[in-house]
C-alpha cells in the first residue's frame, strides 16, 4: 500500500458500520496474461477478498469487463460475492439471478457486429474476436506489433460505421479498453454496476479499485469524500489513490480488513 492519504482513507472506510469493497478482476485480483483463460487471482489477494466476504457489514463483489461465465471460472469468487460482468450487462445478485436475454433486434445487431469484425481479425495474424452474452471484442493484444494493432481497431471501426444505423438493427455501442475493441448491443457501464450494487447492498461507502481506462466511469460515479476510488498500475486516471500493479490489492484489502470494528 503507498501514501499515507491512501492508508487515512482506508481507515474512514472501514470505519463505516456498512460497506461494499468491489474489484476489477484482470489487472487487479489477477496479473494481465496473454491469454484470458489462463487468468487467476494471485493467492494473497483471492485470500484477502474471501477474508473480507466473510465479515458482517461487509459485501464483496467483483466488477468486470469478462462475460459472467468467464468470470465465474477463471476468479472462483466467494459465493457471497457479488458479479458484474460484461461491463455491466451482466450481473449475478444472487444463485438464481436470470440469465441476460436479448430482444430479436439486439440478437440480429450482435450477429452483424460479428460477422464485421471477424475478416479484420482473420487479416491480422494472432487477433480473435471473443464473444459475449451482449457483445463482440476484437482482441488485438498478441498482434505482431503496435502498427499492426492500430490498423486492426481502425479498421473494424469504419467498418463498424458502415454498419451503425441499418435498418432493423439495434443501435451497438462501441468501446476502447487495453489493446481491445469491444461493441455491445446492451449500453452499459463500470458506474451503472457500482451505482447497482450499490443500491442492492444498501452500503455506506464503496471502494473500487481498476486498472483500465473501462474502470474510469466508476470511479466518476464515487463520492470521494466517503468512497475510495483506486488506480492499479500506471496511465491517466480520475481516482483519488494509485498503487503499482495486482501484487499490492492484498494489503488494501487487509489494512480494510485490520480497521474493521
Amino acid at each position: 500500500m503507498t501514501g499515507p492519504g491512501l492508508a487515512t482513507a482506508l481507515q474512514e472506510f472501514a470505519a463505516r458500520e456498512s460497506i461494499l469493497v468491489a474489484l476489477d478482476f484482470d489487472g487487479v485480483m489477477a496479473e494481465l496474461v496473454d491469454l484470458a483463460e489462463n487468468a487467476r487471482p494471485l493467492p494473497a489477494n483471492a485470500s484477502a477478498l474471501a477474508t473480507l466476504a466473510g465479515l458482517p457489514g461487509v459485501h464483496t463483489a467483483l466488477v468486470s469487463g469478462r462475460a459472467l461465465e468467464s468470470l465465474l471460472a477463471v476468479a472462483s469468487p466467494p459465493e457471497s460475492t457479488l458479479l458484474i460482468g460484461s461491463h455491466g450487462a451482466e450481473r449475478r445478485l444472487g444463485p438464481e439471478a436470470p440469465p441476460l436475454e436479448l430482444d430479436e433486434e439486439q440478437a440480429r445487431a450482435l450477429a452483424a457486429v460479428g460477422q464485421v469484425l471477424e475478416p479484420v481479425a482473420a487479416r491480422y495474424p494472432d487477433s480473435w474476436v471473443e464473444t459475449k452474452p451482449a457483445g463482440r471484442v476484437l482482441q488485438v493484444r498478441l498482434a505482431r506489433s503496435d502498427e499492426a494493432r492500430r490498423r486492426a481497431v481502425a479498421e473494424a471501426e469504419e467498418a463498424l460505421g458502415e454498419l451503425a444505423g441499418l435498418a432493423g438493427l439495434a443501435p451497438f455501442f462501441v468501446g476502447h479498453g487495453k489493446d481491445v475493441l469491444e461493441v455491445a448491443v446492451v449500453r452499459a457501464d463500470k458506474g451503472q454496476g457500482l451505482d447497482l450494487l450499490r443500491s442492492v447492498t444498501g452500503a455506506e461507502a464503496v471502494l473500487f479499485a481498476g486498472d483500465d481506462v473501462t474502470d474510469e466511469t466508476g470511479f466518476a460515479r464515487l463520492d470521494p469524500a466517503r468512497d475510495v476510488s483506486i488506480k492499479v498500475g500506471p496511465g491517466e486516471t480520475g481516482a483519488q489513490f494509485r498503487i503499482g500493479g495486482p501484487a499490492d490489492v492484498a494489503s488494501v484489502l487487509e489494512a480494510v480488513r485490520s480497521w474493521r470494528p
